[in-house]
């Protein structure tokens, strides 16, 4: 009897402590977990809509078909990356190169040191970089002052001008591993030896820069050995093309105030224009980076939004709605303007803004997403192409397409969205896209980030 009594009490402690022995319980790291909010951005969750032109196009051009989508929960930036926040990536490469440039000089104490550890060997072109040490810009050894110099334009003394950054030397190389190769049947990954299967080969992007400065990318074929021969890299210069406004607008006064218009603190509040898809997707790396960095748990990658996110986003949770803010028209019940963009013929005023405008200077849609609707056309991770719909899946659709350097110029084409202080009403529409050529900036194309959501 005592025996018995005893098996019961063991039962009951076994239940009531939860914790059923030679049992698979998983190994107690992934319960309870929720997602922290990134700073600056706002969740869109999941739902579905119709996606796709509403209405006919007002220029005559052919249009998709509208097709019912469903979307995954991701975060999306709130506003368009402004110039301060721009700013931030231009100065981490700065002060990068700057170490950098200190460590190949022989300052061995602005390189990482690891307690416990022998010295590094590590070549200084590659050795770890000690970002707690301030860089002494303004340092009286004249060995650091000819390091330093070197960033910046040589021959502003003599027009009596103050130093100016020289942003040809801006550059931010990154590399990421080319999935889509990997997904090849011929590049399938053999698991019973180990190997890629004989004859497995991959055409990737290679990038570096010369000796006279210049970069260069582009495209090679290799074997597929190992999983490092599926890594693509490529350098971009990554300040923003400052003379846009004035290339893009001939006949034009725009020089005195717009030519200051990145590096004056009285735009920083402004969304940041003048950088290309390239330089966008450059920022996203960076900025993945830079997040990793800094946090124990890593999130997802920042990146540019596909087309049907970045619609999606915009409608604020309406199937179909013509544009952001949900209704058919451009103004409110009081006959204020929703949105900066072109209304009528040349009154760019009318909006309170001629050209671009401080973020968030127009109520949020549903999402509360600012600015999905004028101010900056954004750029779009998807590729270009007029009939999409018929191509794309209904579950998160998108056409991703890595143009290669050697590839052409029609492959290198990416969607536009939003419209911007300069399009008239139509280019507002939710609908309604246009494409730009990867490499092209322009003084009225943006960019805001998205970031998949881990969580159900």
């Amino acid at each position: 009897m005592k025996k018995n009594l005893l098996i019961i009490v063991l039962t009951i402690l076994l239940v009531a402590c939860n914790t059923p022995m030679g049992e698979v319980t998983g190994i107690g790291n992934s319960t309870n977990f929720r997602e922290a909010q990134p700073y600056g951005m706002v969740f869109i969750k999941r739902g579905s809509f119709m996606m796709g032109a509403n209405d006919q196009s007002a220029i005559g051009s052919v249009t998709d078909k509208s097709i019912n989508v469903s979307m995954e929960a991701y975060w999306m930036d709130e506003t368009e990356i402004t110039n301060d926040k721009y700013k931030q990536f231009i100065t981490w490469v700065r002060d990068s190169i700057a170490l950098r440039s200190l460590v190949v000089a022989g300052k061995e104490e602005y390189r990482m040191k690891f307690k416990n550890q022998a010295d590094d060997t590590t070549p200084p072109e590659s050795a770890r970089l000690d970002w707690d040490k301030q860089i002494p810009w303004m340092s009286k050894d004249e060995e650091v002052i000819k390091v330093l110099e070197t960033l910046y334009v040589e021959g502003n003394n003599a027009l009596g001008l103050k130093k100016q950054l020289n942003t040809v030397k801006l550059r931010y190389k990154y590399g990421w591993i080319d999935y889509e190769q990997a997904a090849f049947v011929a590049n399938k990954l053999d698991v019973s030896t180990g190997a890629y299967r004989p004859g497995a080969k991959v055409r990737v992007d290679t990038s570096y820069v010369t000796e006279t400065g210049a970069i260069i990318n582009k495209t090679i074929e290799r074997k597929l050995v190992t999983r490092n021969d599926l890594v693509s890299t490529r350098n971009v210069n990554i300040y923003p093309d400052t003379m846009t406004w004035m290339r893009d607008f001939q006949f034009a006064f725009n020089e005195p105030k717009m030519r200051m218009y990145f590096s004056h603190p009285g735009f920083a509040n402004y969304p940041v224009v003048g950088v290309s898809w390239e330089q966008a997707q450059a920022f996203c790396q960076w900025r993945t980076q830079f997040f990793n960095n800094n946090n124990v748990i890593g999130g997802q990658d920042y990146r540019l939004p596909t087309e049907a996110e970045w619609e999606y986003a915009a409608r604020g949770g309406r199937r179909m709605a013509l544009y952001p803010w949900g209704g058919n028209y451009v103004r409110n019940s009081t006959g204020c303007y929703l949105a900066n963009f072109k209304p009528m013929r040349g009154s760019y005023t009318d909006d309170s803004g001629s050209t671009t405008s401080s973020v968030a200077s127009f109520a949020p849609n549903d999402f509360g997403l600012y600015d999905m609707a004028g101010n900056v056309a954004e750029w779009t991770s998807t590729a270009y192409n007029v009939s999409n719909s018929t191509l794309v899946s209904d579950m998160n659709p998108s056409i991703q397409f890595n143009a290669k350097t050697s590839d052409s110029d029609a492959m290198k084409r990416k969607v536009l969205k939003g419209g911007s202080w300069k399009d008239i009403a139509y280019y507002l529409q939710c609908g309604v896209k246009t494409y730009e050529y990867q490499s092209e900036s322009r003084p009225y194309i943006g960019f805001r980030c998205v970031r998949s959501y881990s969580g159900e």
